[in-house]
């Protein structure tokens, strides 16, 4: 804890979505919350949203950028001392709806850029930090996808690098080992946010059709992000997976 007594946690792509909605969440529980994003204006709507009494901390970063993620747990360190929680959330899902053939060298850097290296850049920031603090240790949750287990057609960049962050989250969790660092992975499922608002107009699906889809509230996933969040350094949740109940995932359809 800090010398406030509350938990340091930084959130990425904390200015919408599932971001928003669980740094919002652990502000709502006494944490202290370092949002960043690549846009400033929408981290200080998050901000605001929190109330006056929360204790947010805005910061522009782009997770791709070794700099600017430098920066971002520099800020930090600065202003509170120490780290309690990563939410590696930051994510993009590229171009919609192009065929694997059609996809450009730069829109899949791109994906990989964010989706990968720059939660790579974040875990190694926070994992230094937690490392040499006092007291040691930390968590470290990733966002995953339900595309982290099967793929949505078109979609071939996104879900490459959600099976890669499974391994990032076994590499983190085996090396944090030593030093009381725990990392987890939530693989979410139709979250409505902007990047599923197609769902609820109708999305392509492994047969072919479009169909509409089911979606859960995004303050679902905050209250099970919040649960890994608050558990003792003892216990961790390895992986867990929340969904719209009846998304077309388990089964086949």
């Amino acid at each position: 804890m800090s010398a406030s007594g509350k938990k340091i946690a930084v959130v990425t792509g904390a200015g919408s979505g599932i971001g928003r909605s669980v740094a919002l969440t652990l502000a709502a529980a006494g944490w202290s919350v370092a949002v960043a994003g690549r846009r400033t204006e929408p981290l200080e709507e998050t901000a605001k949203a929190a109330g006056a009494g929360a204790d947010v901390l805005c910061v522009r970063a782009d997770v791709s950028d070794p700099d600017d993620v430098a920066a971002l747990f520099a800020a930090v360190r600065e202003r509170h001392g120490r780290l309690d929680l990563l939410f590696n959330n930051a994510g993009t899902f590229g171009p919609g709806g192009v065929a694997l053939e059609d996809i450009s060298y730069e829109a899949w850097r791109q994906v990989v850029d964010v989706n990968l290296t720059g939660a790579f850049l974040c875990a190694q920031a926070a994992f230094r930090q937690m490392k040499a603090q006092d007291p040691r240790g930390g968590r470290i949750i990733n966002n995953g996808s339900i595309s982290a287990h099967v793929p949505r057609p078109n979609s071939i960049a996104y879900t490459a690098t959600k099976h890669a962050m499974t391994g990032l989250t076994k590499s983190l969790s085996l090396d944090g080992r030593p030093h009381r660092i725990a990392c987890g992975q939530i693989d979410i499922g139709n979250a409505a946010t902007e990047m599923t608002e197609r769902m609820q107009t109708g999305i392509l699906q492994a047969n072919g059709q479009l169909a509409v889809e089911p979606v859960m509230d995004a303050a679902d996933v905050a209250r099970t992000v919040l649960h890994m969040a608050e558990l003792p350094l003892e216990a961790n949740v390895q992986f867990a997976t929340v969904m719209a109940t009846t998304m077309p995932y388990i089964g086949r359809g």
